[in-house]
């Protein structure tokens, strides 16, 4: 009963109140310390009250609880060391990390507790002493490995072509060799080195992938921007590409261009996602997901019914035409992608001034260009603007929540001799097996005395205004025939605050 109370207290939206009762309630605790703590004692979804805070983005709570867990070690005039508790904050240890909750919530709030400390300091410990090292070699690492499968798709296995050719639109002049023809020469054994390097990291890329699926689900590990889920997506996908091309290639099966060429798409799409370690280019991987998945899906659908009309229209106007002067509509899926090529003025609009164009063509094209280039490009181009105006203002913060489930992404995958935990055991201070994390505080006394002064000023005018309300009520009729009186009025007692403040502050210089 008394946890379930702790954690209704930690949703209560009278901060106060609930801290002064979490308080009382933990004071008949019998068990304060031990591992029977009221504190330590999670709800059905695996939560305690310190962690049910962080993810609710209570911020006054949570600063609450670290001001009970923090040890002061020594105080020299404005220089303080306080020794923080660690203890359900660090991911080390931790099977659902503290970190790792505030970066998956919805809540925005949630996400200003990783600038709190000693949440702050934490991350920036892992980060900047394992965290960027380790991503910045994995990154090249992988630059590398794409280099290294593109190159053994430049040169995959080809032959000339030795069958007749049955149509005169056919410029096929090399085709796949058999798997049997693929491994002969020197070069060809090069090749089977790098594409055994490419088959061996789609096969680890889908064993360090599947457990995290596993493991925290898959709608909310492809569907959270902030831990990478498009980027996901595509290195699953491309993983399963590469799987496919080795099939096809081990049976002899024609038609490897095509996993093969969405894997090279999807592999290098997925450097991207490599932007996220470094302050300049992290942000912009972030608005480029918003637009995609926001403005760019809504508007794909407009574009597939506006492209699947012309597109029809135009392949039935040029159905009677000869194909030799005007080969864009010759058939209905050319007629789609010159429609589509169409749509983003990528090419101009057919046309062959030796033969003589149908009339219905003038027209539908008329209209197509009105609709698609005039209109529907320029509601694009509004949208992603807006998208922009609004993902601007909280860009940096997403990052900085991007970089913290980087770290706790390296911190969980790689082994313990890499990545030693962080902060002091409490046994080097007498508090116990408990790891603390060491923070400097300076207390800078002019920095309270300047705040005092502002305090003064603004309660200075808080009770100038308050009497100049009761005034102005009092002679309410009057208000509205003396409005210049009142404005004089409102200058002269503001002046005289600002000059007592002045004086206040010479005072006490």
């Amino acid at each position: 009963l008394g946890n379930t109370v702790l954690h209704i207290l930690v949703l209560q939206p009278n901060k106060m109140f609930a801290c002064h009762m979490y308080s009382l309630i933990l004071s008949y605790d019998r068990n304060k310390e031990g591992p029977g703590s009221l504190e330590l004692i999670p709800n059905n979804e695996g939560l305690t009250p310190f962690k049910l805070a962080g993810v609710e983005g209570n911020t006054v709570m949570f600063q609450y609880l670290m001001q009970k867990r923090k040890h002061n070690l020594w105080s020299f005039g404005p220089l303080t060391t306080v020794l923080y508790d660690l203890t359900e904050i660090d991911s080390w240890a931790e099977d659902q990390s503290f970190l790792e909750l505030i970066v998956s919530t919805k809540k925005r709030e949630a996400r200003q507790i990783l600038d709190l400390t000693p949440v702050k300091e934490l991350v920036s410990l892992k980060w900047n002493m394992y965290g960027r090292p380790y991503f910045c070699f994995l990154a090249l690492f992988y630059i590398l490995y794409m280099v290294c499968f593109t190159m053994c798709c430049v040169y995959r296995p080809l032959k000339p072509r030795t069958g007749n050719k049955t149509s005169t639109r056919d410029n096929t002049i090399y085709v796949q060799k058999m798997l049997q023809e693929s491994y002969i020469t020197y070069e060809d054994e090069l090749r089977l080195v790098g594409e055994l390097i490419t088959v061996i990291g789609a096969v680890v890329i889908l064993l360090l992938e599947i457990p995290d699926i596993l493991r925290v689900g898959a709608a909310k590990y492809f569907g959270q921007t902030i831990l990478g889920g498009p980027f996901h997506i595509i290195v699953i996908t491309y993983a399963c590409m590469i799987l496919i091309t080795m099939v096809m290639r081990l049976t002899s099966t024609t038609g490897e261009v095509v996993p093969m060429s969405f894997a090279l798409v999807l592999g290098w799409c997925n450097v991207m996602y490599f932007a996220r370690g470094f302050q300049m280019l992290g942000p912009f991987t972030i608005m480029i997901q918003k637009m995609i998945f926001g403005d760019l899906m809504r508007f794909c659908w407009l574009m597939a019914v506006v492209i699947l009309g012309f597109a029809s229209a135009f392949y039935i106007i040029f159905q009677t035409e000869n194909p030799e002067n005007l080969g864009q509509f010759y058939n209905y899926p050319m007629s789609l992608f010159t429609t589509f090529e169409l749509f983003l003025t990528i090419i101009d609009g057919p046309a062959n001034y030796d033969v003589d164009l149908p009339f219905m063509y003038s027209v539908v094209y008329f209209a197509f260009a009105i609709i698609a280039t005039l209109l529907m490009l320029n509601l694009l181009i509004a949208m992603m603007g807006d998208t922009h105006w609004r993902v601007a203002h909280e860009r940096d913060e997403l990052w900085r929540a991007q970089v913290v489930a980087t770290t706790v992404m390296l911190e969980r995958k790689l082994p313990r001799c890499l990545w030693p935990r962080s902060g002091i055991c409490g046994q080097e201070y007498g508090l116990g097996d408990r790891w603390y994390l060491r923070v400097e505080d300076r207390v800078d006394p002019n920095k309270h005395k300047m705040m005092r002064y502002a305090e003064a000023f603004k309660a200075q005018d808080r009770d100038n205004y308050d009497k100049d309300l009761e005034k102005l009520d009092i002679n309410r009729d009057i208000l509205y025939k003396k409005e210049p009186c009142a404005l004089s009025l409102s200058r002269s007692t503001s002046r005289t605050s600002s000059h007592r403040g002045w004086e206040i502050l010479r005072h006490n210089t």
